[in-house]
């Protein structure tokens, strides 16, 4: 292109100028000459040290995926005619990673005739939904996946803040001078 709408290096418009002028002043202040937008008529350029402006978009990009929540997803298997210890047991490790803050998903197994009875995994479903309500809320309801029967749980809000706090309480726990008593 034979001239560029010019910004300063403290985001201040420079105004429209050839791009042997540009170049030029991007020299004489010991700064590159960076196309900021390329499809613009004329194409915009900033005067701006690259290396730091890469370093900086690099900074911004590590923050955020610092803050993301990685979102975990267990999975807990049952059969229709499970017995009330193992119901209760497999509910005590759902309330477990409820509380840990992650989805669970629930999957009833049908083999063989069990199949043509699909009210009996929907029930038990339901069952653990309403015996889990205090801690997670049913996120996708029951529904046939071929063979088998599945629903997704997920925390409360409160649960997830609560999993962040117990991830960042080691780390204060582990400051210096801190006596253990083991």
């Amino acid at each position: 292109m034979p001239e560029v709408r010019l910004v300063g290096p403290n985001g201040e418009q420079v105004g429209i100028v050839a791009i042997g002028e540009a170049i030029k002043l991007a020299q004489d202040a010991d700064l590159d000459l960076v196309e900021v937008a390329p499809m613009a008529r004329p194409p915009v350029a900033k005067l701006m040290d690259y290396g730091k402006f890469k370093y900086e978009t690099a900074q911004k990009a590590r923050e955020s995926r610092k803050n993301q929540v990685l979102t975990v997803i267990k999975e807990m298997k049952l059969r229709p005619k499970i017995d009330p210890h193992d119901y209760e047991t497999k509910k005590g490790h759902v309330v477990r990673f409820l509380k840990a803050g992650d989805k669970v998903k629930i999957t009833i197994m049908f083999r063989g005739r069990e199949q043509s009875r699909p009210e009996l995994g929907y029930r038990l479903l339901q069952r653990l939904g309403e015996d889990v309500s205090d801690l997670g809320f049913v996120e996708s309801a029951p529904k046939q996946d071929g063979r088998n029967m599945i629903m997704v749980l997920a925390p409360h809000k409160n649960a997830a803040d609560l999993k962040k706090a117990a991830k960042d309480a080691p780390e204060a726990s582990a400051a210096p001078g801190a006596a253990s008593t083991s």
